[in-house]
């Protein structure tokens, strides 16, 4: 693979001299599939667009080979941009030459592989060798920068309070409605999507996954995936495969003790990958439901105990994550250090562009510089950190430039809806904003005055 003898930087000049300026491997290999809505997307940056019933049916390799990415993979081998990629090209528009997500997602693949997605014709169909995948939307957290899409917990905060009022920017429909055609069929309904993958795993796509990682939700609440991680303790799918997990850690203890044990009795090689990115009330204020010291003792304990590969951390860059972020990453360099191993909790730095109200781009310009000093200088301490890996080093690099980005020209309406939001969102959640981000408290007090 090619990750293992070229870096980043060089992928890159190789991407453009043999691909041209715009191609993404991810197009044709990597997918996230809601099989709970039936809407897939190539990776976590573009929107997720809906997949045709009828062509599953006919072909369940549809799931991943829709006419949207069809297109957009034409439009690459043609040396265009797809408008949904906007993400990565912003950042390698950025001055200094960044190195965005589309370098990184290219970079697993293999020199075959690079040639198929430059050759083949684009209305044909590819195996998908990177997978992430959702049976459903059950899950016990609302995490702020969620919706009830995602989140059952956030359903029901919607049906029990109503929706969120007076929002002006794009998160009005984040939080407006309960998202049902999110979760369209009953637990005894018969899923479409579901069968289809069924369908599509019997085949070949077993054979062809490289990494297939469960998401939510909270995956740990889906009996699909239990009955995934059965098949697969059984010794189905390749031998090379890595399987993985999005959780929370947030489960009983009986299911915690049963992941544990799975981690261990897994024949393929098992990686665990959660997300924080502050600590303590700020963590627990930004994601619903979530106990910091259960989830960073659950880190420690899959350290010591667990049978993972590695673990990762998904680090959403959300306006309230800011004040605690580096201590949260001091927290697990401890563990790092404590462990003997930089390949557990691996971060990765995501910056969050929706809801635009709860991106760091809606601080003020003067807070957000000094963020980004502070941040620096965390960054200039642990630049030669054996514990840190290239690519955990550059998204903080990337981060720390955002945070100099010129103010949006619809900041009042982000302003809005920042106040709006949050006040209701303390009123619904039993929070206080103020005494959770001391940091913030003069500022929000002015907002919509």
């Amino acid at each position: 693979m090619f990750y293992h003898n070229i870096t980043a930087e060089d992928f890159k000049k190789k991407l453009k001299d043999e691909a041209g300026e715009s191609l993404c491997l991810a197009k044709w290999y990597n997918a996230t599939i809601w099989l709970g809505s039936g809407m897939t997307t190539s990776c976590h940056h573009p929107p997720a667009h809906k997949v045709s019933v009828e062509d599953v049916q006919r072909n369940p390799k549809a799931l991943h080979n829709t006419p949207q990415k069809k297109q957009d993979r034409a439009d690459m081998q043609c040396g265009k941009r797809p408008e949904g990629c906007s993400y990565c090209w912003k950042v390698e528009d950025m001055p200094g030459n960044k190195t965005s997500d589309r370098v990184y997602k290219s970079i697993i693949y293999d020199q075959p592989e690079l040639d198929t997605a430059t050759t083949l014709p684009s209305d044909e169909d590819v195996n998908l060798q990177t997978l992430e995948i959702s049976f459903d939307r059950t899950c016990n957290f609302a995490c702020s920068y969620c919706n009830p899409a995602f989140s059952t917990t956030w359903a029901k905060d919607i049906k029990k309070d109503g929706p969120y009022q007076n929002l002006v920017s794009d998160g009005r429909n984040h939080f407006t409605h309960t998202h049902d055609s999110a979760q369209p069929y009953k637990v005894d309904e018969e899923n479409p999507y579901v069968e289809a993958f069924w369908d599509w795993w019997e085949t070949d796509l077993r054979q062809s996954l490289r990494e297939l990682r469960v998401t939510g939700g909270e995956p740990t609440m889906s009996a699909d995936f239990w009955k995934l991680a059965d098949l697969i303790e059984a010794g189905e799918g390749r031998e090379d495969m890595r399987f993985a997990i999005n959780s929370n850690l947030g489960m009983p203890d009986k299911t915690w003790k049963r992941l544990l044990e799975f981690s261990n009795s897994c024949p393929v090689s098992f990686d665990l990958y959660t997300s924080c990115e502050s600590t303590y009330k700020q963590a627990e204020y930004i994601r619903d439901g979530l106990d910091y010291k259960q989830w960073y003792g659950r880190l420690d304990e899959l350290a010591e105990n667990g049978g993972c590969r590695a673990t990762h951390v998904m680090c959403t860059i959300n306006a309230l994550s800011l004040f605690s972020l580096t201590d949260m990453m001091d927290h697990l360099i401890q563990l790092k250090k404590k462990h003997n191993t930089r390949n557990i909790c691996v971060m990765s730095l995501n910056i969050l562009r929706f809801p635009s109200f709860q991106s760091c781009l809606a601080l003020p310009l003067e807070i957000r510089k000094k963020l980004s000093i502070d941040i620096e200088l965390w960054y200039t301490r642990n630049s030669n950190s054996e514990w840190l890996h290239e690519h955990e080093l550059e998204q903080l690099s990337r981060l720390i430039e955002y945070l100099n980005e010129p103010v949006p020209d619809d900041i009042d309406k982000l302003h809005n809806d920042f106040k709006q939001f949050y006040q209701q969102y303390d009123v619904r959640r039993n929070k206080n904003f103020e005494t959770t981000f001391p940091e913030l408290k003069d500022w929000y007090e002015k907002l919509l005055k």
